[in-house]
């Protein structure tokens, strides 16, 4: 689900309750914020830094999205969740977007905890807390939607809730969730941050069943209307409870926001050309060099805006799926990241706007670079012996994928991948390549973007000169989702954004439970008891300094077992939008802080006049 989701000193009417439990002192405070292995900068500040409290309430924003969709509850991973649905809820706590880690007040008003030794946690609601039409929210609204999380929701999300052990009502506004594992710091935050529903809205319907009928919530904003698989528009509630909470000053000021559906990212650019939606986030390199020269640039109505956060590089990349052959055989998926020609995809499609992905946590302190430090020696050095020999090898050097010289023909990767396959056991037959059995080797690469193929194609030329057989599967966005989902594939492409507090996520992403679970992230199929145990230590890190380190080891690890071919990305993201927005003075350091932009009036006046003309 998407989140809506910034050191001076903290408030100190947080107060120190000592208990005494299983012979061991643990010090259970009650503060006003969650902030893991740091202290929160804006605990006291009644507006965020990055909000404008004089922005204008008014006009609307637009958006397109990808495919189709079928269901207003994204919780329960069905069908094809719908654009901005997570605008009708609101969570227990917000994301600050200054602050790694760091939580603040919204539908709780505050938390009880032990921060050093996090068994448990309490919730306090705000009493002022309403759903939108008007009933308050109350502890039993809570424990009922983790209750349903925890049982009827996507198994990714019941894995990422799986160290819950019990929800409590302890009073209309006061509600414990005790954990299973002794310590787990980032366990409340993970709670913190979902959606809450109401109970009594769920008395008649199936939580479990796609469902385009409108779900109650406490968010700012309400349906408005749905044309359903085409578009779907929220206006803004001028009842909205949480308005003048310090995360929500200066925030939420569009009137109406809109998402248009669109079969084809071409398609949705012209519809954008056009002004059918007005904020594009462009992820062509070509287009964004090539494309933005028409009218409405040119008269000063399209800006280009490119926006630059401290969060890691999605880690965009080809998935091998290690559950089938070949590529359940290391060196069979080493042999083809050297049959991959970034450098020439970089200078003929790219015009040079991207980078090679080297980590999983590309631009991040979390990212691995050179040699393993002594710090993280120490965490690989009881693992070095259980892994295979190439893994083994690649977590203990300084990681670089193959470079080629450019020229497209990349004649020394293809002998390397030769060689590598050659003494596998691979064989050549009539010049196709088969194992050891004499099967020819055949792969389906399944994709759901028509343009994709355009970059696809220098990589599967290569394969086949390699002797692979290799088709290029393109279906419809229902179909993609639905085989990617039941990894129904040979390989495919994906984009996994990561964050600076990594955690119970990436036991979703990499664990040998999650490869086992339809419907989680763990793609590759990854069954690796290292990687197990690294991302249980990552989870259980006692500080940010030991979080960086095992996180830096679990980077080693993924990328020496050659799960996937990591491939391009960039530092920046890069819009268009109709030349009616602003922004604040002060951006936020994770986010593009959307929520917290505003329609100019005479902007919008402008940029209506010059569609009307058209």
């Amino acid at each position: 689900m998407q989140q809506r989701f910034a050191y001076a000193k903290p408030m100190l009417f947080a107060y120190g309750v000592c208990l005494f439990s299983s012979n061991v002192w643990s010090a259970v405070q009650t503060t006003p914020y969650i902030a893991i292995h740091t202290m929160p900068k804006y605990a006291s500040a009644q507006v965020m830094p990055y909000a404008n409290l004089n922005a204008p309430k008014g006009g609307s924003i637009s958006q397109a999205g990808n495919g189709t969709f079928d269901n207003l509850n994204s919780m329960n991973g069905k069908g094809s969740s719908t654009e901005g649905v997570d605008y009708l809820f609101d969570s227990l706590m917000d994301q600050s977007l200054n602050e790694p880690g760091v939580m603040y007040p919204l539908l709780a008003e505050k938390v009880t905890l032990d921060p050093e030794h996090t068994q448990f946690v309490i919730f306090h609601l705000n009493p002022k807390a309403k759903f939108s039409n008007g009933t308050p929210v109350t502890a039993d609204d809570v424990k009922f939607s983790f209750d349903m999380f925890q049982t009827k929701a996507n198994l990714g999300l019941q894995m990422y809730l799986s160290d819950l052990a019990k929800t409590q009502v302890l009073s209309q506004y006061e509600v414990k969730m005790t954990f299973k594992s002794d310590n787990n710091a980032e366990m409340p935050s993970i709670l913190a941050q979902m959606p809450i529903y109401s109970k009594a809205d769920w008395k008649s319907k199936d939580f479990t069943k796609i469902t385009l009928q409108p779900i109650l919530g406490s968010g700012p904003y309400l349906i408005e209307r749905i044309d359903a698989g085409r578009s779907i528009s929220y206006k803004r509630n001028p009842n909205y409870w949480g308005r003048d909470l310090p995360v929500n000053r200066g925030r939420y000021n569009f009137n109406r926001m809109k998402f248009v559906y669109y079969r084809s990212l071409d398609i949705a650019f012209e519809g954008f050309k056009s002004g059918q939606y007005t904020l594009h986030k462009e992820n062509s390199a070509r287009a964004w060099v090539t494309e933005y020269n028409f009218p409405a640039v040119k008269a000063g109505m399209v800006t280009k805006y490119l926006s630059k956060t401290e969060q890691p590089v999605p880690t965009q990349s080809f998935v091998f799926n290690t559950r089938r052959a070949p590529f359940n055989d290391i060196q069979f998926r080493k042999a083809l990241t050297y049959a991959y020609d970034f450098e020439w995809l970089n200078k003929a499609l790219f015009y040079g706007e991207y980078q090679r992905l080297q980590s999983y946590f590309q631009k991040s302190e979390l990212a691995a670079t050179g040699l393993p430090s002594a710090a993280e020696l120490a965490v690989l050095q009881p693992y070095l012996a259980k892994l295979n020999p190439i893994q083994r090898h690649g977590v203990l050097v300084d990681w670089k994928f193959p470079v080629t010289d450019g020229s497209g023909f990349n004649r020394k990767g293809l002998l390397e991948a030769r060689q590598i396959l050659l003494q596998a056991g691979y064989q050549y037959k009539n010049g196709q390549l088969v194992d050891s059995k004499g099967k020819p080797i055949r792969i389906e690469f399944l994709i759901h973007q028509e343009g994709l193929q355009r970059t696809l194609m220098p990589f599967v030329r290569n394969l086949k000169r390699l002797g692979i057989q290799i088709v290029i599967r393109q279906v419809d966005v229902p179909q993609y989702i639905e085989r990617k989902r039941k990894t129904d594939f040979d390989m495919t492409t994906d984009v996994m954004p990561q964050t600076l507090s990594p955690g119970n996520e990436q036991e979703q992403m990499w664990s040998s439970k999650a490869a086992d679970e339809a419907g989680n992230y763990n793609y590759s199929g990854i069954k690796n008891p290292v990687i197990d145990d690294v991302i249980q230590q990552i989870i259980q890190a006692p500080n940010r300094q030991q979080l960086i380190v095992r996180t830096k080891v679990l980077d080693r690890l993924l990328r020496a077992g050659y799960y996937k071919i990591l491939t391009y990305g960039s530092e920046v993201d890069r819009y268009a939008y109709w030349n009616m927005y602003r922004q604040p003075a002060i951006k936020p350091k994770l986010s593009l802080g959307l929520d917290y932009w505003w329609v100019d009036p005479q902007q919008a006046k402008k940029v209506e006049h010059f569609l009307t003309k058209k």
